[in-house]
């Protein structure tokens, strides 16, 4: 804290063992949790909350102001859960009115040239890779990865567990648990390697696939598909997640890939 070629407002509040590299800026109205580092380079603007044991790559911007015409100078923040990494020149901007903040969870790996924009909620565990961006207002859910260059809509959501593919642009919401590939973004299966790592059963796996096979290939239009899962399909947690995201969705769900899209 002593880094005399940093620049650290006065009124930042920083915990014990911050480690801040050299020409970083940190403004008012930050607040930094023990044990984190923060590179050379990084600018930390106002209303940035960065919990304990995170690391801040070089050019990462935080809690910059919305690129939203209607933001009006509200006292907004950025959130940064514990031991949460963010890559070089990765950009996360603070909320508007809307939300009044952006939240990235805990133990989540933001990648380089990332960006996060206003009002999205995102959850923990959550990995998004080179280049992927969220609009405004996306709700990320836990455990979800991004591949590099995915591009969301504003106000979509993306259920937890899901994955979608390298240079998708995702326009509709993404269900809980599956698999999301090709133009338009279409439904290919649901993320069996990743559910087995978080250490998902094999039968709590064929449950959430049997219960996609009835939405995507039966050829069942969506109030059709959860009014026979709610009534053949017994309830789990896994199985009232996937219905009640359905009928929460504003936007629509994706389409599956051999429907018309």
């Amino acid at each position: 804290m002593n880094q005399p070629l940093a620049y650290i407002h006065p009124g930042a509040k920083i915990a014990k063992n911050v480690v801040v590299e050299p020409f970083t800026t940190i403004h008012n109205n930050v607040t930094i949790g023990d044990g984190t580092w923060i590179g050379s380079n990084v600018t930390i603007m106002e209303g940035a909350r960065i919990g304990k044991n995170c690391n801040i790559f070089p050019g990462a911007v935080i809690s910059a102001s919305p690129q939203d015409l209607k933001y009006d100078n509200e006292d907004t923040t950025v959130v940064i859960g514990d031991n949460t990494t963010i890559r070089e020149c990765a950009t996360i901007h603070k909320g508007t009115a809307d939300r009044m903040k952006t939240v990235i969870g805990k133990n989540c790996l933001i990648m380089a040239y990332c960006h996060v924009a206003h009002d999205c909620l995102v959850g923990d565990n959550c990995i998004f890779s080179n280049n992927s961006t969220l609009a405004g207002h996306v709700t990320v859910g836990d455990n979800v990865i991004l591949a590099g260059l995915v591009a969301v809509h504003q106000f979509v959501s993306v259920g937890q567990h899901a994955f979608v593919t390298g240079g998708s642009l995702v326009r509709k919401d993404v269900p809980p648990y599956v698999k999301a590939a090709r133009e338009p973004l279409s439904y290919v299966g649901i993320n069996s390697v990743g559910l087995r790592r978080r250490g998902f059963e094999s039968d709590k796996i064929r449950e959430i696939q049997n219960i996609y096979r009835i939405l995507y290939q039966k050829n069942y239009n969506n109030t059709q598909a959860v009014q026979i899962i709610e009534a053949e399909m017994e309830a789990t947690p896994e199985r009232d997640e996937i219905l009640q995201f359905i009928r929460d969705s504003q936007r629509g769900i994706m389409k599956g890939y051999f429907s018309n899209n």
